[in-house]
């Protein structure tokens, strides 16, 4: 297909599927031409896609400098729940509709995941691993471990998928305690949840998971002065986007012992978002730290979700039908 006999262009600014055979399928079958980049900054959004009339964005920025430039397009379709990193001002500034996948895409694996890393780090699963590896086979090189029952599992934010990590965790006999401002107290009690102010949540808790958006207000919300006030024997679980904690300050909380551990699923300058990435974050050098490569969400069957959703968002908008997730309110136009 040619773009004089298409209906107009899709871009996919970045993704990394190892293919676009779902989107193609999707996005030729309603007769719209893709077009697939790697773009790894927003100039190369603007320089790539000037002729786009919709956009597919995993980990690519677009912002107020792209959207301005962008003159044909209509629909900004964000590969996942988070669109911090696209100018949803702007956009609707502009008319274009931003679109999401809802967090039901990857709720059950990122549940999963959040436990996951957390059980690994209480019981030092990965440092066990390591030592035999070297041929050191005794318990005490995980020393000290506390036992799980009876311990406060606290959550930053209360929404869907924290929901689940908490129904998960009581399993295991902890005491689960949540802040969420935007939550009644009442929806926490009801699922045994007992809520608690901020600083509370900081200074009781014995596993702390983050699964807050990533806002304005949150980005590093995990500094310095918050993590001094946490327990010297607290571990850190970040299911959330990489800079709601510091790095920088996580390393020296780590470090100093102001903290015992930390399972980490993003970093603060994501790697996937950088062209020539290296692996020298300090963090990596510390063996009470766990990371993974922003994959809490993966399985077979959420990716194709996912990636199906985004594509279907983006025709659907372009065909003159309403989105499934909208993002924005472009009803009155412009």
């Amino acid at each position: 297909m040619t773009r004089t006999d298409a209906r107009g262009t899709i871009m996919i600014a970045d993704s990394d599927f190892g293919d676009v055979d779902i989107e193609r399928a999707i996005v030729e079958g309603a007769g719209f031409e893709l077009q697939a980049e790697q773009c790894k900054s927003e100039d190369e959004v603007i320089e790539k896609g000037r002729d786009a009339d919709g956009v597919l964005t995993q980990y690519a920025r677009v912002g107020s400098r792209a959207i301005d430039a962008l003159t044909r397009c209509r629909v900004i379709a964000r590969y996942g729940t988070g669109v911090d990193i696209v100018d949803v001002e702007a956009a609707t500034r502009h008319g274009i509709q931003v679109t999401n996948a809802p967090n039901e895409w990857c709720a059950e694996e990122v549940a999963d995941h959040a436990v996951t890393l957390w059980l690994a780090a209480a019981r030092k699963i990965c440092q066990y691993d390591r030592a035999t590896r070297r041929g050191v086979w005794r318990w005490q090189t995980g020393e000290p471990i506390p036992r799980l029952r009876g311990r406060i599992f606290g959550l930053l934010s209360f929404g869907a998928i924290a929901q689940l990590v908490a129904a998960r965790a009581r399993a295991f006999g902890v005491e689960v305690r949540a802040h969420d401002p935007f939550l009644d107290d009442s929806e926490l009690l009801a699922r045994h949840v007992r809520p608690v102010s901020f600083d509370e949540l900081v200074e009781s808790a014995d596993y702390l998971v983050i699964q807050a958006p990533l806002t304005p207000e949150t980005r590093h919300t995990f500094d310095r002065a918050t993590l001094r006030r946490m327990k010297p024997t607290a571990i850190l679980v970040n299911t959330a986007r990489g800079p709601i904690v510091e790095d920088a300050a996580l390393h020296e909380a780590l470090t100093e012992g102001w903290i015992a551990g930390a399972a980490l699923d993003d970093l603060e300058e994501e790697p996937a978002k950088q062209r020539d990435w290296r692996p020298d974050n300090p963090l990596f050098a510390l063996p009470n730290v766990i990371v993974t490569p922003h994959a809490a969400y993966y399985s077979e069957q959420a990716i194709e979700t996912v990636r199906r959703f985004a594509a279907e968002e983006t025709v659907r908008v372009l065909t003159g039908q309403a989105p499934r997730s909208p993002v924005n309110d472009v009803t009155a136009g412009p």
